[in-house]
């Protein structure tokens, strides 16, 4: 009965400590979404493909989303053009890289700043690393979905249509190519291709950005109460588990797994992998564990968490190949395991 009563007074505490920045994220992400239009950016991304994953790695600063929002972006950003690098750096940074996300983790890491630093550094660094390793596959044809694929195939960057037709007018631009063939941002459907600006200027009344003030923040409120919903029962069950994890588990099997510079990034990666917790509350879920794991795995779960989400994996499936995705979780697990296992081996 103690321990229910102390796994229950845990559960609270971690729910009450973290519900705040679930809504405050939740409702960033819905002003966002109505109000900012992320298509404006494309045209400025860099094509060194370093510095575009850099760049693409801190546009989640500007586009704060969590693991469950980034997805949908990074898909987006492929469609319209810029290059792998950059939709790669902002898929696997976007979910930490934030203001959110980094007030979360101060406020739960306040008395361990290096905690808050080091996972913005290590975010990083391994996001740009990733998008620069993915930028030398310049056929995304084997890596991606065929519809993306078939997409990609007669959508390419703007700067190669430019060279083709640089030589016509506008109005020959405009005539000599098909729909399918001309730059923009196109929905995708069930054998069916549909031109967005196309779509937007047929069915106006439907379009978030040319909504009314009143009907946009409308649409803000339905879109927050959704998301809250779907994020708030991850947070309760995330909660759970953390409670559940620090009453019922030896106490025994948690200090030798804890205290070891490796078995404890191990546990901790596993753990960020399984429990699937959203980027702007985990830093709460971590701080359960602070007292007898490493510095480093707290930080292997606080960085490697957002960027491999089990419950987004079929998301992941709407842009890439399931081969795709395995190297890119092994690359982030491997990545992530070597900077924490340097930080517990040198400077712990």
């Amino acid at each position: 009965m103690n321990k229910l009563n102390n796994g229950f007074t845990l559960f609270l505490s971690l729910l009450v400590e973290a519900m705040p920045f679930l809504l405050l994220g939740v409702l960033f992400s819905s002003l966002l979404l109505f109000f900012v239009d992320e298509r404006k950016l494309v045209d400025k991304m860099p094509k060194n493909p370093l510095l575009g994953a850099l760049v693409g790695s801190m546009v989640g600063f500007l586009f704060p989303v969590c693991e469950c929002g980034n997805v949908p972006v990074a898909r987006r950003l492929l469609m319209q053009g810029v290059p792998t690098s950059v939709a790669i750096g902002f898929l696997l940074a976007a979910p930490t890289i934030n203001p959110i996300v980094i007030w979360a983790t101060w406020t739960a890491f306040r008395d361990q700043p290096e905690i808050v630093v080091l996972r913005v550094v290590f975010s990083l660094s391994i996001a740009t690393i990733i998008g620069f390793v993915f930028s030398f596959q310049k056929d995304l044809t084997p890596i991606v979905q065929p519809a993306l694929a078939r997409y990609l195939k007669f959508n390419p960057p703007p700067t190669a249509q430019t060279k083709r037709r640089a030589k016509l007018s506008p109005a020959q631009q405009q005539a000599s190519v098909p729909t399918l063939l001309q730059s923009g941002t196109f929905l995708l459907g069930a054998g069916q291709t549909t031109r967005l600006e196309t779509a937007a200027e047929a069915t106006s009344a439907n379009s978030p950005q040319s909504k009314p003030l009143g009907a946009k923040l409308r649409l803000v409120l339905e879109n927050t109460v959704q998301e809250l919903r779907e994020l708030g029962a991850v947070l309760v069950i995330g909660s759970a588990i953390a409670a559940a994890i620090q009453v019922l588990a030896p106490r025994e099997l948690i200090l030798s797994l804890g205290s070891g510079p490796i078995s404890s990034i191990t546990a901790m990666l596993v753990l960020a992998a399984v429990v699937s917790i959203c980027s702007t509350v985990d830093s709460f879920f971590a701080l359960s564990f602070a007292s007898v794991f490493t510095s480093g795995s707290l930080l292997a779960f606080l960085v490697f968490g957002p960027m491999v989400d089990l419950k987004g994996v079929g998301l992941m499936l709407t842009i890439f190949q399931p081969r795709a995705i395995f190297y890119l979780f092994g690359l982030a697990a491997l990545l992530t395991f070597l900077f924490t296992l340097i930080l517990n081996l040198h400077f712990i």
